[in-house]
């Protein structure tokens, strides 16, 4: 002030107006780049934003704009003299980014980054130029993805136990393995092990040997730790010795049902033939209007029983066999599962899979030969390899099942379903016992009447509170 009274007023005011003009910084070319403080997260296959903006605010239109990975020549995108420009862009990004116009006159800019790969997972910088000057800040992309629902099966015996692999791929991050039994309590002692594909999606398998005190639902947890999702299956373990885990051993305590095929339960586009043992599709041009089933006659209410079936062409066409209860529906498009009263595995849309609430894939490829044990004593429904006489998949059953008949569905190509014969047991429909019937727990009960084609309409999904139906994605 002292300045202000040597000279003129006018003066002083001039150069204190001249003062308050200048940027802070000194320069009015100077700014900040500020990007997310916190990660942005990306689901795999969606589309994700990268913003940034400048401080102050200023237009940017005019600015070269840049988001690059771990260095300034791989980039990502590029903007600079108001349009993209392609030669330095990285080649996994191609055709993949865009840039959000909409507030680069308000120092807003945003890159889009469409179908997220799990390569874009990591660190990026985004930077702005104008003349002379530039700055730049980082931000941070975590990418992650829910893979298929675990499937869960039981190998064989081991130790004093079984054990039981789950198995899940097309997951991202590397996700995390939980398994829980039939009281809800956690078992910590497992083997793990991860693989990356291509794409870089990890696949898990884990295995875990379950005591014979640990019987009843186990069920494997796969979960994401970014999303904070898991999907899960459960698997029932029968409660017997483990060696009957195994086909051979098992047929100590089952009996051999001579099953015979029931033509009055067909479908019209079905042809049986070999003795009412096995089954085909018609070769037609004519649309079947739905699956194509057929019954085997012997109504089944009490013991344990089981016969084998022999598949051919299994793997290219659809079918399935298993057990159904006798007053299923059966017309039309029809859905198969256990709360509709289906027990079946089978090949549906280029897949081996257990029905339940969907198509659950089964690793295993297509047996030559299968078997199917019933046990409604223990209530379950069981399916063996009888090649090698490994267990494929297990279904429990609840106690007002009913009575249950063989099922047998095929609905395209030229796959052929038969039934076995069982040696020493005679074709006919009742079962004579191989041993005295003091050698068996429990002689299988048959009724004396067999099912004729039943009215159908379209069925429902079956319900959530199956034992076995994997549980959505969901917050643990």
């Amino acid at each position: 002030m002292e300045d202000c009274r040597r000279g003129s007023l006018l003066s002083c005011l001039t150069s204190l107006l001249l003062f308050f003009q200048l940027p802070a910084g000194g320069s009015a070319e100077e700014f900040v780049v500020i990007g997310p403080s916190d990660p942005i997260v990306a689901v795999l296959g969606g589309n994700i934003t990268l913003p940034c903006h400048v401080s102050p605010a200023m237009d940017v239109e005019n600015m070269e704009l840049r988001w690059f990975r771990s260095k300034f020549s791989e980039a990502v995108f590029i903007y600079e003299n108001q349009q993209e420009q392609k030669e330095e862009q990285l080649a996994q990004y191609t055709g993949r980014t865009s840039l959000v116009k909409d507030f680069l006159s308000q120092g807003e800019a945003t890159v889009r980054i469409h179908k997220v790969q799990a390569s874009d997972n990591g660190l990026y910088t985004c930077f702005f130029r104008k003349g002379g000057f530039y700055e730049e800040a980082s931000l941070e992309l975590k990418v992650a993805g829910v893979g298929s629902v675990p499937q869960v099966h039981i190998t064989g015996p081991e130790e004093d136990g079984v054990r039981v692999v789950c198995t899940a791929s097309g997951w991202f991050p590397k996700p995390q393995i939980q398994w829980r039994g039939a009281n809800g309590e956690k078992f910590l002692t497992f083997s793990e092990t991860h693989a990356q594909d291509t794409e870089g999606l990890f696949s898990v398998e884990s295995a875990l040997v379950v005591r014979d005190s640990s019987s009843g639902n186990m069920t494997c947890s796969v979960l994401n730790p970014v999303l904070d999702q898991k999907k899960a299956m459960a698997i029932f373990i029968p409660g017997w010795r483990k060696a009957q885990l195994y086909a051979d051993w098992r047929k100590e305590k089952f009996q051999a049902l001579s099953v015979t095929l029931d033509p009055a339960s067909a479908h019209p586009h079905l042809a049986v033939s070999g003795g009412q043992t096995s089954v085909t599709l018609e070769d037609t041009t004519e649309d079947p209007g739905g699956p194509c089933s057929i019954l085997g006659q012997e109504a089944i209410t009490s013991g344990r029983c089981y016969w084998e079936v022999e598949i051919r062409n299994g793997n290219r066409n659809e079918w399935g066999l298993g057990v159904c209860r006798g007053d299923v529906e059966r017309k039309g498009w029809y859905r198969e599962g256990p709360e509709l009263g289906f027990w079946v595995l089978g090949w549906y849309r280029d897949k081996f899979c257990a029905l339940l609430s969907e198509c659950q894939e089964i690793r295993d490829k297509v047996p030559h030969r299968m078997g199917v044990f019933l046990d409604l004593k223990e209530g379950d429904v069981s399916f063996y390899n009888m090649t090698d006489g490994s267990h494929i998949f297990s279904f429990p059953l609840t106690s007002s099942t009913g009575t249950l008949f063989p099922y047998f569905m095929i609905q395209s190509g030229d796959v052929s379903l038969t039934i076995c014969s069982v040696v020493g047991v005679p074709t006919e429909t009742s079962v004579p016992l191989n041993n005295p019937p003091s050698s068996l727990e429990e002689s299988v009960s048959l009724s004396g009447d067999g099912i004729s084609s039943g009215s159908a309409v379209d069925g429902a999904l079956p319900g959530a509170d199956s034992p076995l139906l994997p549980y959505g994605p969901e917050a643990m």
